[in-house]
């Protein structure tokens, strides 16, 4: 896998190493009913696994000279997240990018901002793809003012296909062109 490491003034984004997976598997697995995944798609249920099949799944890709699908975001010198990013369709270059905060002391703290905005930065430099986007729900107020701040823009919105907890909420698209997030950069 290609080494990466994108620094910024809150965050480091940088790839996985062996070593990360015990701290990630903590991160994710470490507390029954975590806060992060109060927001985080929680209609989909966090199905434990164990540390074994994690480990096998989330070091799988070592080996490959593929651009990664992952980095870590550290704050402090501490892991605090991940960003991500998946095809929605490859032979189109449809690209779904993604972002978690696991740790709620760093949320609302721009750190997500920043690590977004490198994450679009680093996909649209190394990948041949027209466009940015995250795919949220209504349920998730700081992942649409963070995707908001790095110039994204709501493309779709599916009205209350989520219903969780009694509640029905709806499904977020946003996104950004590559040629919105370099006239956004002209302009800083």
């Amino acid at each position: 896998m290609q080494k990466i490491r994108l620094e910024g003034s809150k965050v480091t984004l940088r790839s996985r190493k062996p070593e990360d997976t015990p701290v990630l598997y903590n991160l994710i697995y470490g507390t029954k009913n975590p806060e992060w995944k109060k927001y985080d798609a929680p209609y989909f249920p966090l199905k434990q696994i164990s540390y074994e099949i994690f480990e096998t799944q989330w070091n799988a890709d070592f080996e490959t000279d593929q651009f990664p699908s992952d980095l870590l975001i550290e704050a402090e010198g501490k892991t605090i997240g991940i960003v991500t990013f998946y095809w929605e369709h490859e032979p189109s270059r449809w690209l779904e990018a993604g972002i978690l905060i696991y740790d709620p002391s760093h949320w609302s703290g721009g750190y997500g901002t920043e690590a977004l905005s490198l994450w679009v930065e680093c996909l649209f430099q190394n990948l041949t793809i027209a466009r940015v986007g995250i795919t949220t729900w209504s349920g998730n107020p700081r992942m649409m003012r963070c995707a908001e701040k790095v110039g994204m823009q709501l493309e779709g919105r599916m009205r209350k296909c989520r219903y969780y907890e009694g509640v029905y909420y709806d499904s977020i698209r946003m996104g950004i062109l590559r040629e919105e997030w370099e006239a956004r950069k002209m302009s800083v």
